[in-house]
């Protein structure tokens, strides 16, 4: 109880700080510029987490470029489906040959459009849309305080998505087999905010040729957002990736011991960022 409490307070003061910053800089300023270890950015002055970091630390999610670094070359092919700004996308698209960037909310996604021209990164080839397992359109929600958290409206929608009372849509959703000609991914990178079931159930074919997939995992947005069990869940990841690797354990196992790992993790209320799947170590 007095845990829940906690989390009802904290997520009202951040949605209370995201409104007064934006009201001090004028509700005309749509996007501040920053140059970062990322790259330079237009970010969501609103935005607590991304825009945030990149505005007050000058970094974002560098652990996980450096490690998708050891995981690709200047020839590779990499797909990022929940691009955000844009982030992750420019650091990765300087070390590949070509990024396919797909993102559905359309605010982060015309900062993203900024955000490429601000770093001439003409090998990214973006797609405003979202990633299901067929095409449909979908309900969706804009979180503003955590635009990146952003997200199909969940099967139990919790208050820890529903603080900032967020707008919702409706977004055009394919599945990726059938939106995108071309299905041959290095890396397949699946950041979605509880999507990553529905994408990766249109993606059999990207995914059945990828030589490593990274996907999010985080226990409440598999039981609420998609509403499937783990089972399901795990389900949608191809048999050859023999490997899997959790950044949080600092550990890689063989695919049976790693499926273990996270049937513990998530009965343990634990996730991970990016678990990363692969063919080999």
């Amino acid at each position: 109880m007095l845990k829940s409490l906690y989390w009802r307070v904290y997520f009202f003061l951040q949605n209370r700080k995201s409104k007064r910053f934006q009201r001090s800089l004028g509700h005309n300023v749509t996007g501040l510029i920053v140059d970062a270890q990322n790259g330079r950015f237009a970010v969501d002055p609103a935005d607590l987490e991304v825009g945030a970091k990149l505005r007050l630390h000058g970094a974002y999610g560098m652990d996980e470029v450096e490690r998708i670094a050891g995981l690709i070359d200047e020839t590779s092919s990499v797909l990022v489906v929940g691009s955000h700004i844009g982030s992750l996308v420019i650091p990765i698209a300087k070390m590949c040959a070509k990024v396919v960037a797909i993102e559905a909310n359309p605010h982060n996604y015309r900062l993203l459009e900024t955000n490429l021209k601000l770093n001439d990164a003409t090998n990214v080839e973006p797609h405003h849309v979202a990633a299901s397992g067929k095409e449909e359109r979908i309900k969706f929600q804009l979180n503003t305080v955590n635009s990146g958290g952003s997200k199909r409206v969940p099967v139990h929608n919790r208050y820890i998505y529903t603080y900032d009372n967020p707008e919702v849509i409706e977004v055009q959703a394919y599945a990726l087999d059938d939106y995108l000609g071309d299905h041959a991914f290095d890396l397949v990178l699946i950041d979605i905010e509880g999507s990553e079931y529905f994408a990766m159930q249109g993606m059999t074919s990207i995914l059945g040729q990828t030589k490593t997939l990274i996907v999010e995992f985080l226990p409440h947005h598999i039981t609420n957002v998609a509403g499937v069990s783990l089972d399901d869940f795990l389900a949608q990841v191809p048999e050859h990736f023999t490997k899997l690797t959790v950044p949080t354990k600092d550990s890689t196992y063989d695919r049976a011991e790693g499926m273990d790992v996270l049937k513990r993790m998530f009965a343990a209320g634990e996730g991970d960022d990016g678990v990363v799947f692969h063919t080999s170590v």
